[in-house]
């Protein structure tokens, strides 16, 4: 039994009429009748009595009338599926971002818009270091992720670069540095430092140290914090200084101070990663809300 003869029986069977349900589907009325009549010799019953005036259905072709319009509208729904998936209309996402990248209102504007035109979309929220992340996408556990990594891409990882942040000197507020409106980084050498661990994120990571390099120092780092975010939070309590993303001034405990640098300042960029052999049309609609979404989009300043 084969979909087409399903069809076939039920338009006969709505039409009682083997010319005019002919005419409904398109074909010749000789070739509906044949398909009719396979459909009985394989199911070995007679669907239709046939009449001087058209055809009346037989009981076992009313009994099968209902389970083959269910049956067609079961594979309509399938259809309509399998569309909306290829459109990226209906599925899941997993979408990855580091803490830091968290706090700039882009991010969270984008997985909001997102699901705001794809509602059909299931969303999954994955929180990791952007080295994990990296990880996570190339391996097909995160399908694209906001990291701070530039050196992220290979031949099968892209590394869309979203925009580059201006970085802050983040001290406690009663730091004698605090009382600047603009120190510059070679004030730090002195200072204990507070970092993230150079594997969750090195391309940050190197970012602030050859920037304290080129200002003629080596930062001292006394402690490693998991994230960027709890760097803040041990500046809060006043064991040490950091350089952070101007994103981060959203995180604002008291005890900390912002503080733009003067002169030659690391950059913090974002960027969003994803398989360079992408095939899905979630993803992919995701990419191209993202790449919308951060040409418009002045850079950040420092506030001052």
């Amino acid at each position: 039994m084969e979909l087409r003869h399903l069809r076939y029986f039920v338009a006969v069977a709505e039409e009682l009429h083997f010319r005019r349900a002919a005419e409904r589907l398109g074909i010749a009325q000789p070739a509906l009748s044949q398909q009719i009549q396979q459909l009985e010799n394989e199911i070995e019953v007679l669907l239709f009595h046939r009449l001087t005036r058209g055809v009346e259905l037989t009981d076992a072709g009313k009994a099968l009338l209902d389970d083959a319009r269910a049956i067609l509208a079961r594979i309509e729904q399938a259809k309509a599926k399998a569309q909306q998936v290829a459109r990226g209309d209906q599925g899941m996402i997993r979408i990855g971002f580091t803490g830091a990248a968290s706090f700039n209102p882009l991010v969270p504007a984008i997985i909001q818009d997102y699901r705001t035109r794809f509602p059909g979309i299931a969303v999954t929220l994955v929180e990791n270091p952007s080295s994990h992340l990296v990880d996570a996408v190339r391996e097909g556990r995160v399908d694209a992720a906001f990291v701070r990594s530039p050196d992220a891409e290979t031949t099968d990882l892209v590394a869309y670069p979203m925009l580059e942040e201006e970085m802050l000197i983040a001290l406690p507020s009663g730091h004698v540095l605090a009382a600047e409106n603009a120190p510059v980084l070679e004030s730090l050498a002195r200072e204990p430092f507070i970092l993230f661990p150079r594997a969750s994120s090195p391309g940050l990571y190197d970012a602030i140290v050859s920037a304290c390099q080129r200002a003629g120092f080596t930062p001292n780092i006394v402690q490693l914090a998991p994230e960027v975010s709890s760097a803040v939070n041990l500046i809060a309590a006043g064991h040490g200084v950091s350089i952070v993303p101007a994103s981060m001034q959203q995180m604002h405990p008291p005890g900390v101070a912002y503080r733009p640098i003067r002169g030659d300042a690391p950059r913090a960029p974002l960027s969003l990663a994803h398989r360079s052999n992408e095939s899905s049309a979630a993803v992919r609609n995701l990419v191209g809300l993202a790449r919308r979404a951060a040409a418009r989009v002045e850079q950040p300043h420092a506030a001052s």
